[in-house]
């Protein structure tokens, strides 16, 4: 475990890597995507759908491909109307949308920074009442202080070693759950996991208020200033496919210790307990992963909540007051709500965009003779009302 997460570094790590247009556009998305799936998608999964939470793993990710393309389709059709002169129905629905996304901004920075308060704090016995949510809210702070006074290529600079790191920590993890599902598959000792829990329909409902665990590619968005619009429907592509990958491998992988205890998916830290089979390694392992992944996916949004506020407010409010305003206001939500409200919060805020999207892309799309695609966009739509008026948190399910 510790030897294939150290080789991958050697590669996430590259200076000339981590130099590169390509990658950099890549990382923002990329990093929000993976950002707590990794962390709460097994147990919570596990809880929800059993033996068969690979496959609902694997329909989150056709979900977020399906509104991932919807906002590519948007990147290359409504962006040039938006610069000109758009039709009413674009204007409001593209206000609308901005509206709808910066509320989830707000709320995922929250999310991810308390996830990440809860793993650093994981191991120590910390007597302070509230300790994580203090920690949380430092670490919002510090972020959003050093975006107001120092900008995006400063944040950029702060995520990219992080997503290394975690990517690496992944691989480390991923390789020993082949190691070890193989040798219990050869030696016939692999267990087998029920999907019975799918037979209830509370367990879908918590599905539907899952969609946060795959959200993030919708930052390439607003990278506009930055990258141009060809570059940031490829980085965005790239970024989703990577992150399916990573999920579908990991949650696949660790679903033969989903039987072994009883899980509790109101705990953040359960995937640590979760996979303590594997060895001393997963602990330490599991919580830097953490870390590093929290720490780069809140980034991530703090980089497309600021760039949205400017662009929401026609530019009179810099990016650099909207990392501040997002992190006072993540910090609001710290000490208003627990963190699997906030998970709920977020997805319902998150595909109210993503419904709003697909049905611009829908409206666009048959506009332009593109029928299939306007049904399919359209069906987008559909998804992001059923989430809203369906979705709950794990604890409920």
């Amino acid at each position: 475990m510790v030897g294939i997460a150290a080789a991958t570094l050697l590669v996430t790590l590259r200076p000339r890597l981590l130099r590169s247009p390509r990658w950099r556009a890549t990382v923002t998305p990329l990093a929000s995507i993976i950002g707590s799936g990794f962390l709460v998608a097994a147990p919570i999964l596990g809880h929800a759908a059993g033996g068969l939470a690979v496959i609902a793993m694997a329909a989150l990710c056709a979900a977020g491909w399906l509104f991932g393309s919807a906002i590519r389709t948007n990147i290359r059709l409504a962006e040039p109307l938006l610069a000109a002169q758009p039709p009413r129905w674009l204007a409001q629905i593209d206000r609308l949308s901005d509206l709808a996304l910066l509320l989830s901004y707000f709320v995922s920075v929250s999310y991810y920074l308390n996830l990440l308060a809860d793993f650093a704090l994981r191991t120590g016995h910390v007597g302070l009442p509230d300790a994580s949510r203090w920690l949380a809210t430092a670490i919002i702070a510090g972020i959003g202080l050093t975006g107001f006074t120092r900008g995006l290529h400063w944040l950029e600079d702060l995520e990219l070693p992080a997503v290394g790191i975690k990517l690496a920590l992944i691989a480390g993890l991923t390789g020993a759950l082949i190691l070890a599902d193989g040798t219990a598959l050869a030696g016939g000792t692999l267990p087998l996991v029920s999907g019975a829990a799918l037979r209830e329909f509370g367990n879908w409902r918590v599905l539907f208020g899952l969609i946060v665990l795959v959200q993030g590619f919708e930052t390439s968005r607003y990278l506009g200033d930055d990258y141009d619009a060809a570059l940031r429907i490829k980085t965005m592509r790239m970024a989703q496919i990577l992150s399916t990958l990573i999920y579908l491998a990991f949650v696949g992988l660790a679903t033969p210790y989903l039987g072994a205890t009883e899980l509790r998916p109101e705990s953040a830290t359960e995937v640590i307990d979760l996979l303590a089979p594997l060895g001393w390694a997963v602990a330490p392992l599991i919580i830097v992963a953490a870390l590093a992944s929290q720490f780069s996916a809140g980034v991530a949004d703090m980089s497309g909540a600021g760039g949205l506020t400017s662009e929401s407010t026609g530019r009179r409010i810099a990016p650099r007051i909207g990392y501040l305003i997002t992190a006072l206001v993540a910090i609001t939500i710290t000490w208003t709500a627990d963190i699997f409200e906030i998970i709920v919060l977020a997805s319902k805020a998150f595909v109210i965009y993503y419904g709003l999207q697909s049905l611009t892309a829908a409206r666009l799309s048959w506009q332009h003779g593109w029928r299939w695609r306007a049904v399919i966009y359209s069906g987008g739509v559909a998804l992001a009302i059923a989430a809203v008026v369906l979705g709950v948190s794990a604890g409920a399910g």
